[in-house]
This record gives C-alpha cells, structure tokens and sequence, in this order.
C-alpha cells in the first residue's frame, strides 16, 4: 500500500510540475506576447519578465519589438522621361499594434508576402513620377520620404509603421548600360581625335613661325653681314688708298709681298720663273722696284 501511495504521490507532483511549466511564460524585452484562448487574442503583455497564463487552454503568440526587414525584389521602373532603370530597394518596419497585427497579418512571414508588393507598387509610382535625373539627384532622400509615406497609408489597416525606405542602387537596364557604354567610348574617341588634330595644328603652327622666324633672322644676319663686309672693304680701301697716297713705293712692295704669300703657300711648291722678271724685282740689289 506504501508503494503505491507512493507511485500517487509521484504522478501527481509531476502532474503539478507540468501544469506549473505549462501557465507560465516568459516575454524577452526585444518581444511582446500575445495571449491567445481558442485562436483569440485575450491579453497583450509588452513588460518583459514572467507572466501567468491558463495552461491548455491558452497559448502565447510572440511578436517583435525591433525593427524588421522588407526586401523588394530589383525590378524595372520607368522614370517621368521615359528612361527606364532598374531600382533594388528595402524597407524597414515594425510593429505598432499587435491585436491589429495579429487579425490582419497573424505573422512576420505573411507580413512580408503581403508587403512585398505594397513596397514595389510605391516604389514604381513615387519614382514613376520623376525623371531620372531627379532619382540620381540629391533629391532621392525626399522620393524616399514620400515612398515611406505611400506605404504608411496602404500598410495603415495592417498595425505596423514603415520606419524608413531606402534604394540600394538605380541602375540602368544591361542594353541601355552597354549602349551607353558605347556611346561614352566613341564620345571618348571623338574627343581624343579632336585633341589630337588641335595639337598637330599647334605644332604645325609653332613649327612655320620658328621657320618663318630662322628665315627672317637668318635674312637679318646676311644683311647686316653684307653690310658690315661693305664697310670693311671701303674701310680697306680708304686705309690702301691712303698707305698708297703717302708712299707709293712701299704700297707697291707691300702687295708683292702679299702676291708672294699668296703665290707660295707653305706646301713645298716649286715654281720655275726667271729671275729678271717683274714678279722677282724685289728682290734684286737694294730691292729697287725701278730697275
């Protein structure tokens, strides 16, 4: 009979244990906790610590305090001007009003399928409505306000806040992307061309007026050679002359000595002449030119 009070005693503390594990709950202070009886909300409970609830009969749905990310997949848009680009943007939202939350979405995974869509819907009309430009600009922080505020207003029933929006890039389609590559590349050419044509023009140019320049410096230079030479000679001539007006004897003799030098380089030549020429008179006795 002990024994099996025993076995008694055993089952009902561990009945006890069960039902004490089963009515309590602990909320971490990043969560809060939905308390649901038969599927229906009965409590919200948003102070972390431990908590009390009817076991088996009533179940806790945990939901987030922090915020929680939404990413849209990279799709086509077309700006205001008609270019088209393709946007890769996220979102980031959290939850304001579990009970509402709970009725309208029930969970965070069917929160992100029901807005997927509601952010690439406002995504495409907010920058639908502005040119390419505009997006590229300093201006995509307010597109990007705008678009937060779009999905407040269609998210508005669903218990959360759309917290900030933001595009990762805007990029044009790959065939406008190489078109363009291309046009920039023969842009680049076309450019290079023309630098290259001004630059041989500079030359050619540079290069006439250095030659125009030697030409006239060169002209300068033989005329004032020409001249200089012409002075000479006239001074040549007056310094003769008057050598020849004071003796007339030694300007002869000076000019045979200069026929001699020139007639008789010092390179061993050999010259047959007489010796009573007029090329030798100097040369006689006295060295009279007279005789």
């Amino acid at each position: 009979m002990n024994r099996g009070v025993g076995i008694l005693i055993g089952i009902a503390a561990a009945i006890v244990i069960v039902v004490g594990l089963l009515s309590v709950y602990t909320v971490n202070p990043r969560e809060q906790a939905l308390v649901l009886q038969f599927g229906a909300p009965r409590a919200l409970v948003t102070e972390p610590g431990l908590h009390v609830k009817m076991p088996f009969l009533q179940q806790v749905l945990y939901l987030p305090k922090y915020l929680l990310n939404l990413d849209a997949p990279a799709e086509e848009v077309i700006a205001l001007n008609k270019k088209r680009m393709v946007v890769d943007a996220f979102a980031r939202w959290r939850i304001t009003d579990p009970l509402k939350f709970y009725q309208t979405l029930y969970d965070t995974q069917t929160a992100v399928v029901r807005l997927t869509p509601i952010l690439s819907s406002d995504v495409r009309r907010v920058l639908g409505s502005h040119s390419f430009a505009a997006i590229l600009s300093d201006r995509r922080a307010e597109l990007m306000v705008d678009i937060r505020k779009e999905m407040n207003q269609d998210a508005g029933s669903f218990g959360i806040q759309i917290v900030d929006v933001r595009i990762r890039h805007a990029d044009l389609p790959p065939q406008n992307s190489e078109a363009i590559y291309r046009r920039m590349q023969q842009e680049r050419a076309r450019e290079a061309n023309q630098f290259r044509a001004e630059g041989e023009e500079t030359s050619q140019r540079i290069k006439a007026r250095a030659e125009r320049e030697v030409t006239v410096i060169t002209a300068e230079a033989t005329r004032e050679s020409e001249i200089l030479r012409g002075q000479g000679d006239a001074q040549k001539t007056k310094i003769l002359g008057d050598a020849f007006g004071q003796d007339p004897n030694f300007f002869a003799f000076y000019r045979s000595m200069e026929a001699y030098q020139d007639a008789m380089p010092p390179d061993n030549t050999t010259m047959v002449l007489s010796p009573t020429g007029q090329f030798f008179r100097y040369f006689g006795a006295g060295g009279d030119s007279r005789k």
